[in-house]
């Protein structure tokens, strides 16, 4: 039973792997220890328990407290938080725990743990758990103590109790008790001892190497919980070399290990290509190191935008931390990078000096301001060690201008650095990468890096002359096909723009917008070739129709043009199908198909007025509010079902037939009442509350699953082509694919005059792919270097898991092809040859489907780069290097097996629910 506890919560709250082996781990232990028989103290019961462990256990050496208390220690960036959650979850919901005190180091982390912990804050982190949902636990502080005691008495609702060590403290401080100590009248005795009179208290501390000084061991001790869940990137006490490790450590995962699965960023350390400290003074050398950390900082800011361009993914704002001598050191610097002299005062305003001037509290709040993209700071000057708390998102360049301790400083910042900004690896280098500029010193800390014992390894990163161009600017390409309708921007558009009359061009994204929606009607669309047939054309005329009903005096031919725009997405664009390999996933329960029970959904659309109320006069009122702008472009079900993704417990890949179905029932049920533009305002205006409507009706038809079954899933027959978006030098023009002026340098360019290419700029990473760009626009029919998110192929190395984005797409008379140039030596590394499973995998799926709807097989051809010449032909390639028989998962050995489809009438439809795995139940 316990298990089956752990994979559910580890399942809705999406725990890593090392939260998940840390959860178990928990488990494991409170099964083996009766908990509620070990009393606090008493050195028999504590001994016993203790050699319990210790069989199970050999490296745990005992409880370091008076009380069980174990130890987990993750690496920074990896997830603490998220593990007391889960933790609190697993001990309410199977051992029926109510009383969780989590002790914070400082006031900045208990402030942090009070928003993570709060049912109403974003940050919630027991958001996706039923029971918490249902039943939000009590968030006491000291603060709201005595009104929630009196409001909270005899409830059954867990509550979690939020201190800091300091408000904890039993012992005298200047005389007096500490506030929290003293007697409360309201509560009937000190708030200490009221906390430590709780029977079932779990006491779960955060930063725990803060409390092994002897002031702290007696206060915890003091309390006498039940059980200790200790939390720390650091699991020792002292300082190096005479630092001793904890004994209670059950589950220890360094910060090497998290580099190694990818929950961290990769710490590299940069110098200048043939760089010599003698040959320069010291003020000459910090002013280098400055320098470059700009470029460094400027090329990764122009890979953020573009990053967040091509995926539509939050913009993240890189910072530079700077590590000051003292602090009239410091005050130099900030003179410098706030002058003209520096970067043509780019950076003037843009940073921030933070010393021993301030308290270590405020200082930490100002360093966390920085994390927000509308806050201006990009340069931050320290000087002091940093203190805990301060762990962004954002840090990716460290210079540190430190004689002494430097190597101390560094290591540090990296920890404070390593937390990535998207909770996962992106497979942009410069994204996923910490840089620390280190000229001088640069031998010295890949030497320390090295050493047996460090805490990490770092990166070898040389910076060569024109390695990092200056004003790096995001280049945004949209399809041929855009273009071609004249829907782009530019002069271009306008020339083309008359290919189409004034009654035409208000119909042109309607009609696209109905293409887009007959990308998940199977049933009706099974290949992009299938919109040439006529009947598909009269559901795409009535679909345009609902949209924007034509006029009476309207001459417009809706279906001539719907065929020209028909002609046009099909000549211009390859059927990429969208294929969910479930098969990578196992469910905790599943949901059954329903009919949705509409009439308790809302039916209306809101006014969109608003009454307002003075207070000193009474007197109301009621203002107009300018019509809402409907910032989805895509249908109206298709905005419904992405609000139903957004929701916790709901799991896109897993669900879409089942989200589809939902929100197809309620959007027809609408049309019967509303126009189009009324419908899109009710969803604008109200659609949380209705996706949440329809996430509880779910609920009632959730079950568990006992064998989840493995399986494919098409949920499109084909996708739409995205914009494609990359960095150039600034002011630099396109150059023609066939002659660039520097092949030594490709990544800097990109490239134009292509015939037969989708898009009308590509940019290629060497030189082996600008060669192959040649041979496929000569023998393909069509081609393209597909964007981010166009073909969603995920593949798996060890405990990380990343979306695999192949270098080229092409179709010719007989085939569909998936191309990646790889250098020759690097042909059989593992992340190579996991990419190509999962394309093996993807391609032969996608032939089956083909093959079923007269469509043409996909094949995945992976060439080496020494073979990629102009004198090859695009099919000599693939006769050569076809990829189908070189893994075990290849089209014969898949056989017959027929994809499922989400929404075909077949009898059978994917329903999941969980990110792990798939089942199937008959369909309604």
């Amino acid at each position: 039973m316990s298990e089956r506890n752990v994979e559910a919560i580890a399942e809705r709250m999406r725990l890593r792997a090392p939260q998940r082996q840390a959860l178990a781990i928990l488990a494991r232990l409170t099964k083996l220890l009766p908990l509620r028989h070990i009393s606090a103290g008493v050195a028999s019961d504590l001994r016993d328990a203790q050699a319990a462990v210790q069989a199970c256990y050999p490296a745990f050496a005992g409880f370091d407290r008076n009380f069980p208390s174990f130890c987990f220690a993750l690496a920074t960036g990896v997830g603490k938080t998220q593990l007391m959650g889960a933790s609190i979850a697993y001990l309410q919901s199977l051992h029926r725990f109510r009383n969780f005190l989590i002790v914070a180091p400082n006031v900045t982390i208990y402030e942090k743990l009070i928003t993570d912990f709060a049912p109403t804050s974003p940050e919630y982190v027991l958001k996706a758990v039923p029971d918490f949902v249902v039943s939000p636990p009590r968030v006491i502080t000291a603060e709201n103590l005595g009104q929630e005691i009196r409001r909270g008495s005899g409830l059954l609702t867990p509550a979690i109790y939020i201190f800091t060590i300091a408000k904890l403290n039993a012992d005298f401080r200047g005389g007096r008790y500490s506030k929290t100590t003293r007697f409360r009248e309201e509560i009937g005795e000190s708030p200490y001892d009221y906390l430590s009179g709780l029977k079932d208290l779990v006491l779960l501390m955060d930063e725990a190497h803060c409390y092994r000084g002897a002031e702290g061991a007696r206060t915890l001790n003091a309390l006498q919980p039940m059980l200790g869940l200790e939390l720390t990137a650091t699991p020792f006490t002292g300082k190096a070399p005479s630092r001793r490790p904890f004994k209670n450590v059950v589950y220890d995962y360094p910060f090497a290990q998290a580099m190694v699965d990818g929950f961290v960023k990769e710490p590299s350390v940069v110098t200048r290509e043939n760089f010599k400290a003698a040959n320069m003074s010291p003020e000459e050398c910090e002013r280098l190191k400055l320098d470059d950390a700009i470029l460094v900082h400027e090329n990764t800011k122009s890979e953020l935008v573009t990053f967040a361009r091509q995926t539509g993914r939050e913009l993240i704002k890189p910072i530079i931390l700077v590590l000051a001598r003292d602090t009239s050191h410091a005050a130099s610097l900030m003179r410098l990078i706030a002058s003209q002299a520096f970067c043509d005062g780019r950076y003037a305003g843009k940073v921030i000096q933070v010393d021993s001037s301030f308290r270590e509290e405020e200082t930490i709040k100002r360093l966390l301001e920085v994390e927000r993209t509308d806050e201006p700071t990009e340069i931050v000057i320290h000087v002091n060690m940093l203190g805990i708390g301060w762990d962004v998102r954002n840090l990716y360049t460290i210079v540190p201008l430190r004689a002494g301790h430097s190597w101390t400083l560094v290591v540090q910042a990296v920890g404070r650095g390593s937390r990535l900004p998207y909770g996962k690896r992106t497979g942009v280098a410069a994204i996923d990468r910490l840089n620390i500029v280190a000229h001088d010193r640069f031998q010295e800390f890949v030497d320390e890096a090295r050493r047996p014992g460090s805490p990490f390894q770092l990166r070898e990163v040389v910076v060569a002359d024109g390695a990092f161009t200056p004003g790096p600017a995001t280049v945004v390409c949209e399809p041929n096909l855009i273009a071609g309708l004249g829907l782009g921007e530019g002069e271009a558009a306008e020339r083309i723009r008359v290919r189409f009359s004034d009654a035409e061009r208000p119909y042109l994204q309607l009609i696209l917008r109905a293409i887009g929606e007959l990308e998940v009607e199977l049933d009706t669309v099974a290949c992009i070739q299938d919109l040439n047939h006529p009947s598909v054309r009269l559901i795409l005329r009535d679909k345009v129709r609902r949209m924007r009903p034509l006029q009476e005096h309207c001459q417009l031919d809706l279906e001539g043009l719907i065929e020209r725009v028909v002609g046009d997405v099909v000549e211009h664009s390859i059927g990429i199908p969208r294929i969910v390999p479930t098969d990578r996933q196992q469910a905790a329960f599943s949901y059954q198909h329903f009919k949705l029970d509409v009439s308790v959904l809302p039916n209306d659309v809101p006014s969109e007025a608003l009454w307002l109320a003075h207070l000193r006069t009474g007197t109301v009122e009621r203002i107009g509010m300018p019509p809402v702008m409907h910032m989805k472009t895509g249908s109206a079900k298709d905005d419904l079902v992405d609000l139903l993704a957004e929701l916790d417990c709901v799991a896109y890949d897993l669900h879409a037939d089942l989200l589809y179905d939902l929100a197809g029932q309620y959007v027809r049920h609408l049309r019967t009442r509303l126009s189009e533009d009324e419908l899109r305002g009710l969803l604008n205006l109200r659609g949380g509350e209705i996706a949440r409507a329809i996430q509880g009706q779910m609920q009632q038809h959730r079950r568990e699953c006992e064998t989840p079954s493995v399986n494919l899933q098409i949920t499109r027959a084909f996708t739409a082509l995205r914009a494609v978006s990359f960095t150039a030098a600034a002011g630099e023009a396109p150059v023609d694919y066939r002659s660039p002026p520097d092949k030594t340098n490709i990544a800097r360019l990109y490239f134009t005059g292509f015939s037969r290419c989708l898009y009308r700029f590509q940019k290629f990473d060497s030189d082996a792919e600008r060669r192959m760009a040649v041979i496929v626009d000569r023998d393909a029919n069509k081609w393209m270097r597909p964007a981010w998110n166009q073909l969603q192929l995920v593949y798996r190395l060890g405990a990380n898991e990343a979306q695999y984005v192949p270098d080229f797409v092409a179709e010719t008379d007989a085939q569909l092809l998936i191309i990646e140039i790889k250098a020759t030596r690097s042909m059989d590394d593992a992340d190579v040859r996991a990419k190509r499973d999962a394309a093996v995998a993807w391609c032969a799926f996608a032939s089956d489907h083909a093959q079923q709807h007269g469509g043409k097989p996909w094949r995945y051809v992976l060439v080496p780069h020494c073979d990629v010449a102009e004198n090859r032909t695009l099919m000599g390639l693939v006769r050569a290097y076809d990829q189908a028989d070189a893994c075990a998962i290849c089209p014969s050995k898949l056989g017959s097996r027929r994809p499922a489809i989400a929404g075909r009438e077949d009898g059978r439809a994917l329903v999941s629910v969980s990110r792990k795995s798939a089942v199937q139940e008959p369909a309604e």
